[in-house]
């Protein structure tokens, strides 16, 4: 068997809510809450960004299955945040961590699906016998312009996922689907990302999300009855609520992955975090559906298997622990942690 033998997390401790970007535009914040499904959402301390939160969740990985760090012989990054226009997040990260010099290295990007990609990228080189362990992390601080609708879910946190043999959580299956959609776009040299407002919905996130689901399914010969659990890209909390309406699934089966209430989109470690939070949970043979989905466009889907070795697994620091423990910032402070104050 392969799949996720460890995982980790990492969260700023940092909140805005709501109301108070609400208060500054003279929005209806009810309205807005109602409308996104978000109260509030995580903000990078000063001296964070991709790099430094990516490294947080990488430790936790290898030190909750204790794997030494020089078993690791891939590292990638997924992030529409990398500190860096030319110079790799990846190898500030491997080194960090101490994985030392001969490892596959390298940033990704494919909007918020970038560190599911890293994940079939390692699923594929453990199976293909090149490495022993593969880490995917997605870590994002995402940008928003102020005034914008992104600003009151563009978040920040990170997740680490190791993937090799004997693991906790069996990936029993992966797919995807693709199409030139561009919904969601920055250009070189611009701070903030453009969207298409409402063709960000159902030529974009909804085709995407529901076509991979479904080509799994037939693939694997399940329907949405196999799975225990689902887990989707949360850009705010009602796309994934009507992805799994559209697709049989419950209010029980999403709630424990819907960090996107308590911290806002995360980008890259959206569906990661979902995924880390049911995790902190699941039993053996529960199933879960992951679906990941990257603007421009595209998705990863993975049906996942819980096994034995969870019971042995040290689930401490649990995910939603991290999301319910936050301290508020005004907007002023908010802007000056973004670095939006020049």
């Amino acid at each position: 068997m392969i799949g996720i033998v460890s995982y980790g997390t990492y969260i700023p401790k940092y909140r805005i809510k709501v109301e108070e970007i609400a208060r500054i535009w003279g929005e209806d914040p009810e309205a807005i809450k109602s409308g996104l499904g978000v109260k509030e959402k995580s903000v990078p301390d000063l001296d964070e960004d991709t790099a430094t939160m990516a490294v947080e969740a990488g430790r936790e990985a290898l030190s909750r299955a204790e794997i030494l760090p020089e078993k690791i012989g891939a590292v990638f990054v997924g992030s529409e945040s990398h500190p860096y226009a030319v110079k790799p997040t990846a190898t500030i990260v491997g080194e960090a961590l101490g994985i030392g010099n001969g490892y596959f290295c390298a940033d990704l990007e494919f909007a918020c699906k970038a560190a599911t990609a890293g994940m079939q990228f390692c699923f594929a080189m453990v199976k293909a016998g090149m490495i022993d362990y593969g880490m995917s992390i997605g870590s994002d601080t995402a940008q928003a312009k102020p005034g914008d609708a992104l600003e009151y879910t563009a978040g920040a946190g990170a997740a680490a996922i190791v993937i090799g043999k004997d693991p906790i959580a069996e990936i029993e299956a992966t797919v995807s689907y693709t199409s030139d959609t561009p919904d969601f776009w920055r250009r070189d040299l611009q701070p903030y990302p453009s969207h298409g407002g409402r063709f960000t919905g159902a030529p974009a996130y909804f085709r995407h999300v529901t076509s991979a689901a479904k080509k799994l399914m037939e693939i694997c010969g399940y329907s949405e009855k196999d799975f225990d659990y689902a887990v989707f890209h949360q850009p705010n909390a009602k796309f994934p609520a009507r992805v799994a309406n559209m697709l049989g699934f419950k209010e029980e089966n999403i709630a424990q992955g819907m960090l996107v209430r308590a911290i806002g989109n995360t980008y890259s470690a959206s569906s990661l975090l979902g995924l880390c939070g049911i995790l902190d949970i699941a039993k053996p043979d529960q199933r879960v559906l992951l679906v990941s989905f990257g603007s421009g466009a595209g998705s990863d889907a993975f049906a996942i298997r819980v096994t034995d070795k969870i019971l042995e697994y040290p689930r401490n620091a649990k995910v939603w622990d991290k999301a319910n423990n936050g301290v508020y910032l005004d907007y002023a402070l908010y802007l000056k942690h973004r670095r939006m104050i020049k």
